[in-house]
């Protein structure tokens, strides 16, 4: 694959302020995911043996990618199917329009796709004139509400039911009572008419098995079938990433996979599609087109660090475990992926000179390592791309400015040295006050205006010390109690 830079796509903040209530929404939810994640972990006694298993089989297929992806490519056509390469964005948009003008597509039903996100799909086939359709619920709901998903699995994670039935009622001009079911029923009946006249179906792939060159798409709603079974043509858009040897590699995967995105054993629908359909009768498209898609995954693979960065599954649960992503939800990465993930692997496709606050979007806390099912060193990647952006590499110049150099100094000062720490406790909530309004501050002085041009600011309290004092005094007679019982 050419290993030529990523073709370069707007960084994009689809939301320009962001209310109090998003990250109560995306907490619960959040929450909910990896609650349930951690009681799937746990009827596994074997869990950390097929983490191991994951991180060396996906190590693995990333070292000897070339070879796989030669394999895949021999087994894709010897399926029936018909593949396509492209080095960038562009190359890959533009490998799609091409096929839809050749069949004369003038509707196309699309399934949920981070790579399609990555380059900016949608975007380019409404410019071209086509009319396309999201139809996974979540997408098909922040497509009608014009920004991009906050979230690797569930894009419209930051909704409530409310602000959906009122989108629904502003968009497709229908009573929506805020009552979930109701809401399906309504996007179900909308989408009805989609499938059974789309011209097109678009979609992804969670993998792609080398061996046999079957797509595999993991889903919880019969979308994806609908969209790759009814229509005559169907493009899938893959990331070379996505490649996997065999089919017991693929297993010890979807083990992973499930449990670690929705806490589930099995998704819904897990899909496999190996070539277009071979006769009449058959379910399947009577054409099918794989993109493989590079858009700077070469030079990523270059480095054995920046490397592990593609071992990501898009399971989500870093994002589930994150304080950052909990508290500023996914529009303020700026991009398509968002949370842990999307802060180390934005920069490497854009480059730092582009994305560079993002390795700077992490409390260094090591939740995101300790959940990722495939061993992501995403500390270790976090502090590699601070270098970077600080000493400036192929893609930037050092872009830290002497004023935050000088506020990061002051600051390690202040949290490093106790009596001026417990002066500045006393004295924030005084200074801060001119600022609150209610629980919230909605406009702070420059530079610190960038985070509150995005969503508002928690205020400070000083209560932070005595919870913790208060924290190890209850420890410390929880182990005596416990000591004393023994």
């Amino acid at each position: 694959m050419s290993d030529s830079p990523t073709t370069p796509i707007k960084f994009r903040c689809y939301t320009q302020s962001l209310s109090p209530a998003i990250p109560d929404a995306i907490q619960q939810a959040t929450g909910q995911f990896f609650e349930k994640r951690n009681a799937r972990v746990a009827e596994l006694p074997q869990w950390e043996s097929l983490r191991d298993a994951g991180h060396r089989l996906r190590l693995h297929t990333l070292e000897h990618l070339d070879a796989y992806l030669e394999q895949a490519a021999k087994s894709l056509a010897a399926a029936g199917a018909q593949v396509h390469w492209a080095s960038n964005s562009t190359e890959a948009n533009a490998i799609v329009i091409d096929i839809a003008r050749q069949h004369r597509v003038k509707t196309i039903a699309k399934v949920k796709s981070m790579a399609t996100e990555e380059i900016a799909l949608n975007s380019a086939l409404q410019a071209a004139g086509f009319q396309i359709t999201e139809t996974d619920l979540g997408e098909f709901i922040i497509q009608l509400a014009g920004v991009g998903p906050s979230h690797i699995v569930v894009p419209a994670v930051h909704l409530t039911k409310e602000e959906i039935a009122q989108l629904f009622e502003e968009k497709l001009g229908v009573e929506a009572p805020p009552d979930p079911e109701q809401l399906t029923a309504i996007a179900r009946a909308r989408l009805r008419e989609v499938f059974l006249t789309a011209d097109m179906g678009i979609s992804g792939a969670n993998f792609l098995v080398a061996e046999t060159g079957t797509l595999v798409m993991v889903t919880n709603e019969g979308n994806g079938r609908m969209c790759t079974t009814l229509p005559d043509l169907h493009v899938a858009v893959v990331a070379i990433d996505k490649i996997v040897p065999d089919w017991e590699s693929l297993a010890t995967l979807l083990k992973l996979l499930a449990r670690s995105a929705t806490g589930q054993k099995l998704s819904t629908y897990t899909g496999f599609i190996t070539g277009p359909r071979k006769a009449e009768g058959e379910h399947g498209p009577r054409e099918l087109h794989v993109v493989l898609l590079d858009n700077g995954r070469s030079r990523i693979l270059a480095d054995p660090l920046t490397r592990e960065t593609l071992k990501c599954i898009r399971c989500g649960s870093c994002l589930n475990v994150c304080p950052v992503y909990k508290q500023v939800g996914g529009y303020a990465y700026g991009w398509f992926i968002s949370g842990p993930i999307g802060a180390v692997l934005t920069p490497q496709l854009l480059g730092t000179g582009i994305a560079a606050e993002l390795p700077y979007a992490s409390t260094l806390c090591g939740a995101c390592a300790e959940v990722c099912p495939v061993k992501v060193p995403l500390l270790d990647l976090l502090r590699h791309l601070r270098r970077r952006v600080a000493e400036g590499d192929a893609t930037n110049v050092a872009v830290i400015s002497p004023v935050l150099k000088v506020a990061a100094r002051g600051s390690a000062i202040a949290l490093g040295t106790p009596w001026l720490y417990r002066l500045g406790t006393r004295l924030m909530p005084l200074l801060q006050t001119p600022l609150r309004r209610g629980n919230w501050i909605p406009a702070l002085p420059a530079p610190l205006n960038r985070w509150t041009a995005v969503r508002p600011f928690m205020p400070f309290r000083a209560r932070f010390r005595r919870w913790w004092k208060r924290r190890e005094k209850d420890q410390e007679c929880n182990s005596r109690s416990r000591e004393e019982r023994q």
